[in-house]
């Protein structure tokens, strides 16, 4: 996969059609849509059984995160796309601020949940990493959604 990624990256380098762009990242976004669909479960609360349930989450996290990142770049191309053929230039910063946006509600939100969960930090970081696990699946979702 990571070399699919590497030759979308140098095909977008190379200018090809916007069409064609959007077509890697979606079918990218959908290989690793399916790899972020892997389950946790925290089978004891034995210490390796937790260390293994945290790396499986932070796993989950690095791949929901890296779809995220391909529909934020399909987005702006599609929305620079727009901005060439309409001359709409406010599409693209509001978008942009959203992302931003996104970003502190993600921490804020799942900052307090862990701090509720505090002194316990083990507990604690189990709950910012669920947290931040639903809210990337929810972002995904809605960026996932067709502009038309």
């Amino acid at each position: 996969m990571l070399s699919l990624y590497y030759s979308l990256s140098t095909i977008i380098k190379n200018k090809t059609s916007t069409l064609v762009k959007g077509s890697f990242l979606a079918l990218i976004a959908s290989a690793s849509h399916a790899q972020a669909e892997q389950t946790c479960e925290l089978a004891s609360n034995n210490t390796d059984d937790t260390k293994r349930y945290i790396q499986c989450l932070d796993q989950v996290i690095a791949d929901l995160q890296r779809d995220q990142k391909m529909w934020i770049n399909k987005l702006t191309m599609d929305l620079e796309k727009i901005k060439e053929d309409s001359g709409n230039s406010q599409l693209l910063p509001i978008f942009n601020r959203s992302i931003k946006n996104q970003e502190r509600y993600l921490e804020d939100s799942c900052r307090w949940r862990y701090l509720q969960k505090m002194p316990n930090s083990t507990k604690a970081a189990i709950a910012y990493k669920q947290c931040e696990i639903e809210i990337l699946k929810n972002h995904v979702q809605v960026l996932q959604r067709p502009l038309k």
